[in-house]
């Protein structure tokens, strides 16, 4: 789905990843997990202290980020685990400015660029 498509944040589930509802068609809505394309951040399932205070970060980062304005999703698709999916997410501000949310936990050091192949680790 090319979008844009405005979704309603239900929660955040980590630095990369939230729930969203979203209306997809007139009366039909849906609520899903939605990964942000292109980046990667600490999981939650840490390995190491380090990683886990970054998760935290990350996360919380993320849901003020996500709280901050109107979300919209773009160039929707699934991703490779069943029940959610990867897309583009932009904040849209009080003065109609869009911000790429990745970028914005990029710039922040919350989270990595993400090109699909393995991860590398948070821990040193």
């Amino acid at each position: 789905m090319p979008g844009p498509i405005a979704v309603e944040v239900m929660r955040v589930i980590d630095g990369d990843t939230f729930e969203g509802r979203l209306r997809v068609w007139f009366g039909l809505e849906i609520t899903t997990l939605i990964r942000l394309r292109n980046i990667d951040a600490p999981e939650r399932k840490a390995r190491c202290a380090a990683e886990a205070q970054l998760a935290v970060e990350a996360s919380q980062t993320l849901e003020d980020i996500l709280h901050s304005g109107a979300i919209i999703l773009s160039d929707i698709s699934l991703d490779k685990y069943a029940g959610r999916v990867l897309a583009d997410v932009a904040v849209m501000s009080h003065d109609r400015a869009m911000d790429d949310v990745g970028q914005l936990l990029l710039a922040g050091g919350y989270a990595r660029a993400y090109q699909g192949r393995r991860r590398a680790g948070w821990c040193s």
